[in-house]
């Protein structure tokens, strides 16, 4: 049980530095063992991660601010049940995910035969980040997912193992692995449960595209809150 947070913010503000804070201080109930971010910055992307849970964080969301004036980022609150090498996010500098669920449970050095990637680190949501259609591929796994692209775009998805919302605000959204976590940290804008199988993807000019795939026998196990 981890914590993925996304925030895509435009022309942020204080108020909106102090809003995300609440959000990762709420989500930290879901994993306290490690605190992550990535943020496009200087066109790549940039990450951060410490073993720390959210509120012991270095957060210094001024910074994490985009050229334009706009924040696009995301983040993980780990929950480990083995070690804490290989946080989240996994991430190149042209691409960052944040993982809630279980994609492999082989042992890693058999990931590059059975899934065709050949990953850095032992941490199986790293197969995600190699992967153009996660939801198709790796259909029978379970996952609620955060992307973010150094070229500003953000794509979020689950499927029916794993729970995400998504709150809309007057400027931008965020991104939340419940619905009680946004309410918690007051959070002000109308909160939706992201349909299982459907890509949802935002651009820097906040437009938002949405792809459902058909995924065969698939089943919502998710007990929906009530936003």
């Amino acid at each position: 049980m981890c914590a993925v947070v996304g925030a895509f913010i435009k022309n942020a503000t204080a108020e909106d530095f102090d809003m995300l804070q609440r959000v990762f201080f709420e989500s930290k109930i879901r994993g306290m063992h490690a605190t992550g971010i990535s943020y496009v910055k200087g066109g790549k992307v940039i990450t951060e991660k410490h073993p720390l849970p959210a509120n012991q964080f270095p957060f210094n969301f001024k910074e994490y601010v985009n050229e334009d004036g706009n924040l696009y980022l995301i983040g993980h609150c780990r929950y480990s049940t083995s070690d804490l090498e290989y946080n989240q996010p996994m991430a190149t500098d042209t691409k960052s995910i944040v993982h809630n669920g279980v994609i492999s449970q082989e042992l890693p050095e058999n990931w590059e035969k059975l899934y065709g990637y050949k990953c850095m680190t032992k941490n199986d949501s790293e197969l995600i980040l190699y992967s153009d259609n996660p939801l198709e591929e790796f259909a029978e796994m379970s996952m609620g997912v955060c992307e973010l692209n150094a070229n500003k775009s953000m794509r979020v998805y689950r499927n029916g193992k794993r729970p995400l919302y998504l709150t809309s605000m007057e400027n931008g959204c965020i991104i939340t692995s419940t619905s009680d976590i946004a309410k918690r940290a007051n959070v002000d804008g109308s909160c939706a449960e992201i349909l299982m199988n459907t890509y949802l993807t935002f651009d820097e000019h906040f437009a938002m595209v949405v792809r459902t795939v058909t995924i065969p026998n698939s089943k919502d196990l998710q007990q929906y809150e009530v936003c």
